[in-house]
C-alpha cells in the first residue's frame, strides 16, 4: 500500500512535534548531545553512546542511556535498529534534513 503524501507531511509533522517535546525537556543537554550523535550518521550500539556521553562529562550510566535510546526509537520514531550481537542504531536517513533543522532553530533561541 502507497503512502499518500498528506500521510507522510503528517507523520513528519507529529515527529517534530515529539522530538521537540522531547528537547524542551532537556535540562542538562544530554538530550540534544545524543541527538547531534546520531546525526553523525554512523551506527552505535548503547555502549558506545554511553562512552561519548560520558567523555562529555555528563552524569549517567549505561541503563539511562539504553532508556533515552529506546525512548527516541519508539517514542520518536527517528531511529532504525541494525540486529546483531549487540545492537547497532541509527538515524533514519529520512528525517536527517528534520533533526537538523529543529537542531539549529534551537541554536538560534539560545537553548
Amino acid at each position: 500500500m502507497k503512502k499518500t503524501l498528506w500521510g507522510e507531511e503528517v507523520k513528519e509533522r507529529e515527529i517534530e512535534a515529539r522530538l521537540r517535546k522531547y528537547l524542551d525537556r532537556d535540562r542538562n543537554g544530554v538530550r540534544r548531545a545524543l541527538i547531534e550523535t546520531l546525526l553523525s550518521g554512523q551506527k552505535y550500539t548503547t555502549d558506545e553512546i554511553y562512552r561519548i556521553l560520558n567523555g562529555r562529562e555528563f552524569e549517567l550510566n549505561i541503563r539511562g542511556v539504553s532508556a533515552m535510546v529506546g525512548l527516541i526509537g519508539a517514542r520518536i520514531g527517528i531511529l532504525k535498529v541494525e540486529m546483531g550481537e549487540k545492537n547497532r542504531y541509527y538515524l533514519k536517513e529520512e528525517y536527517r534534513n528534520l533533526v537538523k533543522r529543529v537542531l539549529e532553530e534551537y541554536d538560534s533561541k539560545d537553548i
